[in-house]
């Protein structure tokens, strides 16, 4: 098999986008004599389709996916290898949080005040951008619309953007993101203010394609694990502390998070 391998989700910035492959060239490294044994070979590619379509690939070797698109468009495609532990508050054993972020201009200073307010959210299958958020404000909509207005942007970069712009007051930021953007875009966050966080889940997986053997996945945690402990600097610059083998229960959170929304009457950001 020829398997391809891309870790798309935290490419803040040029520099931590090559960093994410130096990673995975480390992992290529570590695996070189299993794909050697099985005749095998390993590409690191830039996905050139919708990462939708890339994630559903049969040679699928290691990508990283969102929890929301784990539990509903490719439940039952993939495997789970393995959940970041990042070194950001909130991430420890594997989970993360939203960043409730305001533009000061706003003055407000809890979600509860953005009612009337404009907000931004990356994309409908985000657990971070929507479906966190949505949770957040479902019990303060008591089924009614909240925001004035609602933009999906297409990233979280881009609902930053939207903030610097004065076309939207607030939008929920993946801790992760935001604390890359805090250390390499601090303009992006110039002229906001924090207002809170969402509550936990579990971090974007690390993923395969079901095709890949059980001691495929267990090579590929071993190599990533041995990458970042050997090393450190690279480790510290993705702000990586360690992989956690969550089982992929824990990820059905995800849709009792929408559930809940749902139940409260507000199936949807508005």
């Amino acid at each position: 098999m020829n398997w391809v391998a891309a870790l798309p989700m935290y490419n803040v910035t040029p520099a931590i986008a090559a960093d994410w492959r130096v990673l995975l060239d480390h992992v290529h490294r570590r695996l070189q004599s299993w794909l050697d044994a099985r005749g095998d070979s390993l590409a690191v590619v830039e996905p050139e389709a919708s990462l939708q379509e890339f994630w559903r690939r049969d040679d699928l070797l290691l990508s990283q996916t969102c929890g929301y698109p784990l539990v509903r468009v490719l439940a039952g495609r993939v495997q789970l290898v393995a959940t970041p532990v990042f070194t950001v508050d909130g991430c420890e054993g594997g989970d993360y949080h939203s960043v409730l972020v305001a533009r000061t201009a706003a003055k407000v200073t809890s979600l509860a005040q953005c009612r009337g307010l404009r907000v931004a959210y990356n994309t409908p299958d985000s657990n971070s951008g929507m479906n966190l958020l949505r949770s957040a404000v479902a019990p303060l909509a008591d089924g009614q619309p909240f925001f004035a207005s609602v933009i999906e942007t297409g990233g979280h970069l881009a609902s930053l953007q939207a903030l610097q712009d004065d076309r939207a007051d607030v939008a929920a930021i993946d801790c992760v993101s935001f604390a890359f953007v805090l250390d390499h875009l601090p303009d992006l966050a110039r002229g906001l203010v924090e207002i809170g966080t969402t509550g936990s889940a579990p971090g974007l997986p690390l993923i395969a394609s079901k095709r890949v053997p059980p001691e495929g996945i267990d090579a590929l945690l071993c190599a990533l694990s041995d990458a970042i402990a050997h090393d450190r600097p690279l480790a510290k610059r993705l702000k990586l502390n360690g992989f956690a083998r969550r089982p992929l229960d824990d990820y059905a959170s995800i849709l009792e998070i929408e559930m809940d929304a749902v139940k409260r009457g507000y199936p949807r950001l508005a």
